[in-house]
């Protein structure tokens, strides 16, 4: 099997052209679906080398933006909230909502079968204890995000339509998923450019020289396709 899988990523890293340069976003978009060949709906990422130093506060790059067609996968929700807003968050489509029993949960057994944990502001003294186990993931909730938050309905439904929350890691990268190899590939072209922008847009005032180094689209059993940078700050506009 692991044969048969190396041929076929062999045969799909040769589609990817090495003498033409990168491609523009929506050509990118088409080499992926091509090359995506498993027999499962394989996720569609994006990577980008940013041109920043996250170790200096004024340089963080993270966000969120709600992709068009969504990710193509169900999100699973944990809202930690007094009585109140739990109702409130059940509601609106969240897989779980509490507070103490779920803070106790994730303590003492490590309990991380969630994608988004969104918290209000009065319990965030409480849910502050969990930095250690849900920040090194990404999921400890953050005002920055739209994670902290009263609009709690609001922001599951958000979430469960396909509002990403991405953040670069300390070598500067920016991962994240578009969507699914089964989308068109307009639909993976019109997520990847709601992203690229959001990016754009928060490009940190510190930030100097290149902002955006590179860009690569892939799926998750597929070659990187390289993206032209011109082509990103273009439909980033």
């Amino acid at each position: 099997m692991a044969n048969v899988e190396g041929r076929r990523y062999r045969e799909a890293k040769e589609a990817v052209p090495s003498d033409e340069g990168p491609l523009s976003l929506m050509q990118a978009a088409e080499l992926v679906r091509e090359t995506a060949t498993a027999n499962f709906d394989e996720s569609v990422d994006m990577d980008l080398r940013l041109g920043v130093d996250p170790r200096h506060a004024d340089q963080m790059v993270r966000g969120t933006v709600a992709l068009p067609h969504g990710t193509g996968r169900d999100v699973t929700v944990l809202v930690l909230a007094n009585e109140g807003k739990q109702e409130e968050a059940e509601a609106a489509g969240a897989d779980y909502a509490g507070l103490d029993e779920y803070i106790e949960r994730i303590q003492e057994e490590n309990w991380l079968d969630y994608d988004v944990v969104i918290a209000t502001p009065d319990v965030m003294g409480q849910v502050g204890q969990l930095g250690r186990i849900l920040g090194p993931r990404g999921l400890m909730p953050n005002p920055k995000s739209g994670t902290v938050t009263m609009d709690v309905a609001e922001t599951v439904e958000e979430m469960k339509a396909g509002k990403i929350e991405f953040r670069v890691d300390r070598t500067g990268n920016l991962h994240t998923p578009i969507g699914r190899a089964s989308f068109s590939a307009q639909e993976l072209y019109e997520n990847a450019k709601a992203f690229l922008k959001e990016v754009v847009r928060l490009r940190p005032a510190a930030s100097k020289g290149l902002y955006i180094r590179s860009v690569t689209m892939s799926a998750t059993m597929g070659p990187p396709v390289p993206v032209d940078r011109r082509s990103v700050l273009s439909e980033a506009r």
